[in-house]
């Protein structure tokens, strides 16, 4: 895992990357949401989609929406950085696109976007 902090309006921004999945469950959700706040003083974070357990991305499995309620339920921001247009449940596609319409989590295809969207 490799983690940096990015400063960009006047908010703390960490910005984490990972080969393999370290966002597996819920409770490894909280925990990385924790070690973001307490360790790096931020509650805004973007990671790389390859950092989180492909089961996410299937929502019966019910890990998205477990993950998704403890961040909103933690008054956290969350930014998920990746493609997704391969992912060909429309549930799926209705799920980021509302997510996107919100305020905490986002589905964004770059970086430099995520920085944009958690920076407000």
């Amino acid at each position: 895992m490799n983690k940096r902090i990015i400063e960009s309006n006047g908010f703390r921004i960490v910005i984490i990357n990972s080969d393999v999945p370290i966002i597996t469950d819920a409770q490894t959700a909280i925990d990385l949401l924790a070690t973001v706040n307490y360790d790096d003083d931020s509650d805004r974070m973007a990671i790389n989609k390859e950092a989180i357990a492909e089961g996410f991305f299937t929502l019966s499995t019910g890990i998205a929406g477990e993950v998704l309620q403890k961040v909103v339920n933690y008054r956290k921001k969350l930014a998920i950085v990746g493609e997704f247009s391969h992912y060909k449940s429309k549930s799926l596609h209705d799920f980021i696109y509302e997510c996107n319409r919100g305020s905490d989590v986002f589905f964004i295809s770059t970086e430099q976007e995520a920085i944009g969207r958690l920076s407000v």
